[in-house]
């Protein structure tokens, strides 16, 4: 299996050749569908240490910007959320439309993104986690990261499992990184979040901690929805994966997720981001129960752009993800383009299954 690492330098090289033939420009037509909905996480000028296995999930405020000015030179309307199923359903409205989400609810949004935004007059949605404004709930991504960071020696079962990995160098820190993280996420999320807080007490902190640092409280949400050019979206209560638990479990995820942001900001929710989001955490079923709690729109992590086809399908809905370690004009290209979806989804418009 390929390391992270390798993936992101296969990456960066298929943007290269993307702009380099030009293909972003004269196969957009075809490949780029009637709008993209953008995903982003952390909005940060800081630059990240030699071991950030999450620096993925961070952009600066400076690409930021060039994303926003990147939309606008290639003919993109940067819409709310809320306008995305008429949207959808007048194929032939006109120019391409682009929507800003923003994933989890972190305080760095409001601190370094909404600048930006406000420069743009652009609208944008985020999506909150119920348990992380309460200043608690795990984000266990980040926990993770953390502990190996503190630790030079991981030592932890994984199932029947023995895992005992150096972690002195960052190249070593980064190897057991992707070794724990691949196995826990392939296995139930009672024992990931089990063996991670094993990890932060051997690194001396106790898990748990991290949202009162890093996410909104719900006094920030109440002030920045006084914002009209802001939709804030539900995220579940606790971020789970949902597909791995119960329906009970993820219906009660969705549902109180939405209620407690309604009573908190007296006001409705109408969009949903599955946590997580890829095939293995949200699929037909989950799809089902936003559809039957009746938001306007669920969008997912899979990839892609949107065509006519997904008005029927609005609690399907594919984003594109902006990714912290690919910062270039070229990687922008390619994915506004929608050209790297063609192989990606197999020629497929649609990945609802």
């Amino acid at each position: 299996m390929l390391s992270s690492d390798t993936k992101h330098r296969v990456f960066a090289t298929g943007f290269r050749a993307i702009q380099a033939i030009g293909a972003d420009r004269w196969m957009a037509p075809t490949s780029r569908g009637l709008g993209v909905i953008l995903t982003f996480h952390h909005v940060s000028p800081d630059a990240p240490p030699a071991f950030a296995p999450n620096r993925l999930l961070s952009i600066t405020p400076d690409f930021l910007d060039l994303t926003l000015r990147e939309l606008d030179a290639r003919g993109f309307e940067v819409i709310s959320l809320d306008a995305v199923p008429e949207r959808l359903a007048e194929p032939d409205y006109g120019p391409p439309f682009a929507v800003l989400t923003f994933d989890d609810g972190y305080r760095d949004n409001v601190a370094h993104a909404r600048l930006v935004l406000a420069r743009h007059n652009a609208p944008w949605t985020l999506f909150a986690t119920s348990a992380f404004a309460d200043q608690t709930g795990r984000l266990w991504w980040i926990e993770l990261e953390r502990a190996i960071a503190r630790l030079d020696r991981i030592r932890i079962d994984i199932g029947a499992r023995s895992v005992d990995l150096p972690a002195r160098s960052p190249g070593e820190k980064a190897l057991a990184f992707d070794a724990i993280y691949r196995d826990l996420r392939g296995g139930g999320e009672a024992e990931l979040l089990a063996r991670i807080a094993v990890l932060c007490r051997q690194a001396g902190f106790e898990p748990g901690q991290i949202a009162s640092e890093l996410c909104l409280s719900w006094a920030d949400l109440r002030d920045l929805a006084k914002d009209p050019a802001v939709t804030i979206g539900a995220h579940t209560v606790s971020h789970p994966m949902l597909a791995k638990h119960p329906e009970a479990f993820a219906a009660q995820e969705i549902a109180e997720g939405r209620a407690r942001i309604e009573a908190a900001l007296d006001r409705p929710v109408r969009h949903l981001s599955y946590p997580v989001g890829d095939p293995g955490s949200a699929g037909p079923r989950e799809f089902a129960l936003a559809r039957m709690q009746g938001f306007a729109t669920a969008v997912t992590t899979r990839p892609g752009h949107l065509f006519a086809g997904h008005a029927r399908h609005l609690h399907a809905l594919p984003r594109v993800s902006i990714n912290g370690c690919h910062q270039t004009r070229a990687a922008l290209g390619g994915l506004l383009s929608g050209v790297p979806f063609l192989a990606w989804n197999r020629g497929r418009r649609l990945n609802v299954a």
